[in-house]
């Protein structure tokens, strides 16, 4: 297929291009600056320039291809406080991809995550039946579900709040890390009994791949390996590795220590995805996440 790919210089879309083009795939790329050209170009795809904002450019795009993956988002609005912005602008970008395929039986796979759905309180591992009405990031995954009746071979690849690897620079488990380094404590919430699920983006990108090539339409996809890892666990591999103390953190001064991740930090997000590797025979094969830990990227210090 020639597949169109949004987000296709970043940690995940970077795993992706390149899993597409060993398959055989023709890939476009979007890239919205120079850098992020050349590291597409790297991969072996042609590149596309362009941003999320550029909806005309994006409704060309897809309208060429034989199917489309989208993984970009704002996250620099995200990381500012500006999350809704950034949810809305993806509810648009969305809805333009899937006009542009709809009635033509093209696959789109789009991104969502485990996390949104933790907030629901199930008090049991999420299952890729699993759904809300609305939420942040719900509407989007709500409407390409929705696409399947309007003939796109939809389906939505809902993502960990750990997808770890190599190519994480910038992911949970890295601010973890660095926090970690730069406090002086590997820390916590609580007992640290809450749990996040993971995959490593080598194993997610495979599962984007199968999911282009045979998801049947309206598919919720869960790229789980671990199920769930005790937050408490994490941070004690993470505090032997630095050298630093593991302790927990008080709830009033979670946000200065952790930031960005103290909203998240203490989600409790357990996920099957034994759905999703029965659909598509996908099984995960690279380290979990305190295998991944053991080794030394996460902890490699860059030369000045």
């Amino acid at each position: 297929m020639r597949v169109f790919i949004t987000g296709s210089s970043g940690h995940v879309g970077s795993a992706v291009v390149a899993e597409l083009v060993s398959a055989g795939h023709e890939v476009v790329g979007l890239a919205r600056s120079d850098a992020s050209a050349a590291k597409v170009k790297a991969l072996g795809a042609e590149v596309r320039r362009g941003d999320l904002d550029d909806l005309e450019g994006l409704r060309e795009a897809a309208s060429a291809a034989d199917g489309v993956v989208h993984l970009a988002f704002k996250h620099e609005a995200m990381m500012s406080g500006d999350y809704e912005t950034a949810i809305k602008d993806d509810l648009t970008v969305v809805q333009v991809l899937g006009e542009a395929l709809a009635g033509t039986g093209k696959p789109l796979v789009t991104t969502s995550g485990t996390a949104m759905l933790a907030a629901a309180g199930l008090g049991r591992a999420i299952t890729e039946e699993d759904t809300l009405e609305s939420g942040p990031r719900i509407e989007s995954e709500n409407t390409v579900i929705g696409l399947a009746e309007r003939g796109v071979r939809s389906s939505i690849v809902r993502l960990p709040p750990t997808v770890h690897g190599p190519l994480d620079h910038h992911g949970f488990v890295k601010m973890l890390v660095e926090t970690a380094r730069a406090k002086g404590i590997s820390g916590y919430l609580g007992d640290g009994a809450n749990r996040w699920p993971a995959v490593q983006t080598t194993d997610a990108a495979r599962l984007y791949r199968l999911a282009l090539e045979s998801a049947p339409a309206g598919s919720r996809l869960h790229a789980v390996d671990d199920e769930g890892v005790p937050l408490r666990q994490i941070a004690e591999v993470i505090g032997r590795r630095l050298g630093v103390p593991v302790a927990p953190i008080a709830d009033e001064t979670a946000p200065e220590h952790f930031g960005f991740l103290a909203a998240v930090v203490g989600a409790d997000n357990p996920t099957s995805s034994a759905r999703t590797r029965k659909l598509l025979d996908w099984t995960p094969e690279l380290p979990g996440l305190l295998a991944d830990l053991e080794l030394d990227h996460y902890f490699a210090v860059a030369a000045v």
